[in-house]
């Protein structure tokens, strides 16, 4: 599933995006159910989750009307795959605060399946930075956190549920991964945060992109909602000061002692002169073409590496183009993008009607519609199992076209 930036905000034309939102303000972009379907999904995050080994405490959060949930009230000391103690989440524990309204956030998720990392990738193509990705699972009437800014500009992509976002009028200039920003406590961020400015309903398919430093908040809108927050973290001066304070360890100059001070005009003038001096040789070092070299690489290449393994390629090796005789492969799922839509009896056939077409169908395949339309999602092995005179891929292609699946 690849993924580009003109398709995370389609319709809209990028050079448009960077013209007037980014870096500057808010953008809620619309879309259908099936824009986002193959990012994530419900059976997606249960496999996810089901991979009991690779969470922990860290990776794997709850909040609860804007607290955190203490690990040892959902995890279980337990030992990682490196033989290691960890505090590992329960099933069960898990279960029972999701019951009473918590919300999950999964935390690094963007390398975890093609889909959360198609979206991380296309970001990062654009040149937009380093993207990371969490997921946030939340329930009616429940607010994960209270009002507060992120230190990356935010890419929120809906893929379950509804969500109202406040966007409120303020914003931290420039804000970074620092105590200085960490420790600014929620009383100075209620003052900071200003007025409303909009009240955004994200839908699934819908994109919301939030600069750096933009206050915000959120609830979920009926029963769940899911979506994954891409944080984006492009580079930023500090990077350079780190380089050349890297590249002063190597000058003579900066490792040379300061002027002693006695409290004389004499040593003050003379500690003021090496200041300026030392200024001075530093910006010389900020125009150096080797440190330029060095800042542009860094900036062209920031982004994570993911994936690039190959070993059925490596050891000349293909997959399996065909089911075992006699099965269906199970192949890619779907999802349903009309929950409760049934066929209708026509005299004596049988159609379904979509936002885009009306498709006739056969009484068998009109039992197996109205079988998988009451789900959320079906795979073409799931429907033969149930249906088995129903050609199973055939039927769901053909409701793929009609619009009332997509690949999930």
């Amino acid at each position: 599933m690849a993924l580009t930036l003109a398709d995370l905000l389609a319709p809209m034309d990028p050079q448009r995006f960077f013209a007037e939102f980014h870096d500057k303000q808010p953008l809620h972009i619309r879309g259908g159910a099936a824009k986002f379907a193959g990012v994530l999904s419900w059976s997606g995050i249960d496999r996810l989750l089901n991979q009991t080994h690779n969470w922990s405490a860290q990776s794997l959060k709850l909040q609860m009307d804007g607290q955190p949930v203490p690990p040892e009230a959902y995890c279980v000391r337990a030992t990682n795959r490196d033989n290691a103690p960890v505090m590992q989440p329960d099933s069960r524990r898990l279960r029972e605060w999701v019951g009473r309204g918590a919300s999950v956030v999964m935390n690094d998720v963007d390398s975890l399946t093609p889909g959360l990392a198609s979206v991380s990738e296309a970001l990062e193509e654009a040149g937009l930075g380093r993207a990371q990705a969490n997921v946030y699972i939340s329930f009616q009437a429940h607010k994960a956190f209270p009002t507060h800014f992120d230190t990356h500009d935010v890419w929120a992509v809906q893929v379950e549920g509804e969500k109202t976002w406040n966007i409120w009028s303020g914003r931290a200039e420039y804000p970074i991964p620092h105590p200085a920003f960490r420790g600014l406590g929620q009383a100075h961020h209620e003052r900071a945060r200003g007025t409303i400015r909009e009240k955004v309903l994200l839908k699934a398919g819908d994109l919301l992109y939030l600069p750096r430093g933009w206050y915000h908040d959120a609830l979920a809108e009926g029963p769940s909602s899911v979506h994954v927050a891409y944080g984006v973290h492009a580079p930023i001066g500090v990077d350079l000061a780190n380089m050349l304070a890297e590249r002063a360890i190597q000058d003579p100059m900066f490792r040379a002692p300061l002027p002693r001070q006695d409290g004389t005009a004499a040593a003050g003038f003379a500690l003021t002169t090496r200041a300026a001096q030392l200024g001075q040789r530093m910006a010389e070092l900020a125009r150096d073409p080797a440190v330029l070299q060095v800042l542009a690489r860094h900036v062209a290449e920031a982004r994570y590496h993911r994936g690039g393994v190959d070993l059925l390629g490596f050891r000349g090796l293909a997959p399996a183009a065909e089911a075992p005789s006699g099965g269906v492969s199970e192949g890619p799922g779907f999802r349903v993008l009309a929950p409760g839509a049934k066929p209708v009896r026509r005299g004596a056939e049988w159609v379904l009607k979509t936002p885009t077409a009306t498709l006739p169908l056969t009484p068998p395949e009109a039992e197996a519609a109205g079988w998988l339309l009451a789900r959320r999602e079906v795979d073409a092995a799931a429907l033969q199992a149930a249906h088995p005179s129903v050609d199973a891929p055939a039927l769901l292609n053909r409701l793929t076209d009609a619009g009332a699946l997509a690949a999930a």
